[in-house]
């Protein structure tokens, strides 16, 4: 069950560099919240930090998801309570397929075994709505795949494991425009969608900055609600809408 995200005055960072300088963030159940910053800002450094990435380093502050303090649990931990994170740069797992992968994930935070005959037809289900391949999933995760294939791994994962909390990193980069409309298009049809039906589920979407976003990040600032340091983050967030379409799941 979903519960509320809540930040404070959290510090972080890798090594001795320290890159967020005091974020408080509240995420409420069936909330979206947008983040935009140049690169270098944080974006990812507030990601990995809420999952719980070894690499960075909590200094200062609390990371609370409903009565789970998240500083206290490993990542393993973070995923079972209904967590997920996209990457910027999926990495190659050579020996394990997509498939198997995402199955053992779902036993491993269900505690149940899955039947193969109903995961197969999940995927085949989504995987038409992505528009990719049936035998995408058979492939070795992320291993020869191009930039636009990882991306569309990570979104069929996120379908496929339905967390309670989606926390997307990039998640477009690396697809060509018509593949990204198609996508949204697709999924919208979908009423078992956790990033477009109405529901408690919330997300995160960690996004870059350009000169084109630079004054929509501007005004999203007004309504932040998140303090950091000057060039950190901008955050913009909306309650997720009514979805009057019904999918074929």
């Amino acid at each position: 069950m979903s519960a509320t995200l809540t930040v404070k005055g959290l510090k972080a960072g890798v090594g001795e560099k320290e890159i967020l300088h005091g974020i408080d963030l509240v995420i409420n159940p069936g909330e979206t919240h947008v983040f935009m910053g140049p690169n270098g800002a944080g974006k990812s450094t507030l990601g990995n930090a809420i999952m719980g990435h070894p690499a960075y380093e909590v200094t200062e502050g609390s990371i609370q998801y409903g009565d789970l303090d998240l500083l206290e649990e490993t990542a393993d931990k973070r995923a079972k309570a209904g967590l997920f994170m996209t990457f910027q740069n999926p990495i190659e797992v050579p020996g394990i397929t997509v498939a198997n992968f995402m199955r053992n994930a779902i036993e491993m935070r269900t505690g149940e075994r899955v039947k193969l005959w109903n995961f197969r037809k999940k995927v085949k289900e989504i995987a038409n709505i992505l528009t990719i391949p049936e035998d995408y999933a058979d492939r070795d995760l992320n291993v020869g795949f191009s930039g636009g294939e990882k991306k569309k791994a990570e979104i069929l994962q996120l379908l496929i494991l339905d967390p309670d909390l989606a926390i997307l990193d990039e998640t477009d980069s690396g697809l060509d425009v018509d593949a990204v409309r198609s996508r949204r298009r697709r999924a919208s049809l979908s009423s078992s969608s956790p990033i477009t039906r109405p529901s408690s589920r919330h997300s995160m979407s960690l996004i870059p900055t350009s000169s084109s976003t630079e004054r929509s990040s501007r005004a999203a600032a007004r309504n932040s609600s998140m303090r950091s340091s000057p060039k950190a983050l901008r955050s913009t967030s909306k309650p997720r809408r009514q979805n009057k379409q019904r999918g074929s799941m």
